[in-house]
């Protein structure tokens, strides 16, 4: 049996933890200074955007403490260290935003019916201010974001936010020109309708890591066929793949070899040759694989079903 080990590095963990830093930040911010123009316009529709601003400030510092958690060192008894941290801080912000969708939808319904009376030209200037920071975190976190769980979940995070400063904005133009205050409920209700697929598709795809199912893009079906391919293998058995976090997909498998190969040197190439096949032949590259090499004198004494 034989496995790789491949350290990465900490920067890129140091350099999210920076984004978080600042994004939540901003974050905070904006949310203070909406509370601060609630109180001074009345403003319910800006009341309701600072809460899900709190919202968004509690999962955001849920992402930060992650990403710290992240930068941890593996030990004998966390061998991966705190790379899963990752995955069940995205969960739990998805849970959150979805939290703050089905708000929103409720919210705006009964807002249809109860329209709040808001100081419009002053809700106005607030919502432009939460849509500069907004608009500034979102710059920060979109490089980022494609390639690690928590990061997309923080830029939905802050995406969300800023959906909500342009339905402010919206809202305040549309009832200070026109009187009609229903247009807060039904600027409302657009972004429950956009905030709701986004966080169950991160939900979705979170929860398929937690389950250890084989990563999106790695088809094992290829990778078997890959393996039988190779000179000298007999079968492929308990092959098993998943992702310990974003970046981090790992492989296993028991790989049968004609029973000469254990003694003519031929399993050295062989696991060499399966090494480089998962990692540099298929779109998710695993560079964490682990194979048992067996004769085919040994099926017979395995008896473990998978």
């Amino acid at each position: 049996m034989s496995g790789h080990d491949h350290s990465h590095g900490a920067g890129d963990g140091a350099g999210q933890r920076g984004k978080l830093i600042i994004v939540f930040s901003i974050t905070f911010a904006v949310m203070v200074a909406e509370i601060i123009g609630s109180l001074l316009t009345g403003s319910l529709a800006l009341l309701a955007d600072a809460g899900h601003m709190f919202t968004d400030s509690a999962g955001l510092l849920i992402a930060l403490i992650a990403a710290s958690l992240a930068l941890k060192p593996a030990t004998l008894k966390r061998t991966w260290g705190y790379k899963r941290a990752e995955i069940v801080a995205a969960a739990g912000q998805a849970a959150l935003l979805l939290g703050v969708g089905g708000f929103v939808i409720i919210e705006g319904i009964r807002r249809l019916f109860e329209p709040p009376e808001v100081g419009g030209s002053t809700m106005l200037w607030f919502g432009i201010i939460g849509l500069a920071g907004n608009a500034v975190g979102l710059i920060v976190l979109a490089s980022g974001r494609k390639n690690n769980f928590n990061m997309r979940a923080a830029f939905l995070e802050v995406l969300n936010d800023a959906l909500g400063s342009v339905a402010v904005i919206a809202a305040a133009i549309i009832i200070a020109v026109t009187g009609w205050v229903q247009a807060d409920a039904v600027v409302s209700l657009l972004i429950g309708a956009l905030i709701i697929p986004r966080t169950l598709k991160l939900l979705s795809e979170t929860l398929n890591v937690l389950m250890e199912n084989a990563p999106a893009g790695l088809d094992l079906a290829e990778v078997r066929e890959h393996i039988l391919a190779l000179p000298h293998v007999i079968d492929v058995h308990d092959l098993h793949a998943s992702l310990v976090a974003s970046g981090t997909p790992v492989l296993s498998a028991h790989v049968t070899v004609e029973d000469g190969c254990m003694r003519d040197g031929h399993a050295a190439t062989i696991l060499a040759d399966l090494q480089r096949c998962v990692a540099e032949h298929f779109e998710v590259s695993v560079e964490h694989s682990t194979f048992q090499i067996e004769p085919a004198a040994h099926r017979d004494q395995e008896s473990i079903p998978h």
